[in-house]
């Protein structure tokens, strides 16, 4: 099995594109759709659970995967209520009250989701998994 770059081999522009703008843009339309669709906000929040898993295989270990869940759920779940606030439609889902404990869902959701790619990557290491080349730099790196 191939596993992709490690975050702290790649620059530092893709580190930030990785970690913190791909969360946001998600949650922010995952928050678009909160005042649209329930079930397609659902789908959304729950494949953000996958998301977790793959940012924490960028990490070496269930610790390293656990902080970047704590990142990326923050960031996602700041991104839900603030996109939706900024729609300004009426929730098709009940949120926690107050609102921001949403937070304490999707931080609480992140670190163990993200802590298991972590696991995941070490396990695959201890087997025998190579890990994929560098990516070639782009336009960010």
């Amino acid at each position: 099995m191939r596993l992709p770059p490690l975050l702290s081999e790649r620059s530092r522009p893709v580190q930030v594109l990785l970690a913190v703008v791909v969360p946001a843009v998600y949650g922010a339309v995952t928050g678009i759709f909160l005042g649209i669709s329930e079930a397609v906000y659902l789908v959304l929040a729950i494949a953000g659970l996958l998301g977790a898993v793959g940012a924490g295989i960028e990490h070496r270990g269930p610790a390293a995967g656990a902080r970047r869940g704590f990142l990326a759920g923050a960031v996602f779940g700041g991104s839900i209520l603030i996109a939706h606030e900024i729609a300004g439609a009426e929730p098709e889902r009940d949120l926690p009250d107050p609102p921001i404990l949403l937070l304490v869902i999707t931080i609480g959701l992140g670190v163990p989701f993200a802590a298991l790619g972590g696991w995941l990557r070490a396990r695959q290491e201890r087997m025998g998994a190579v890990e994929s080349a560098a990516e070639v730099p782009g336009p960010l790196g």
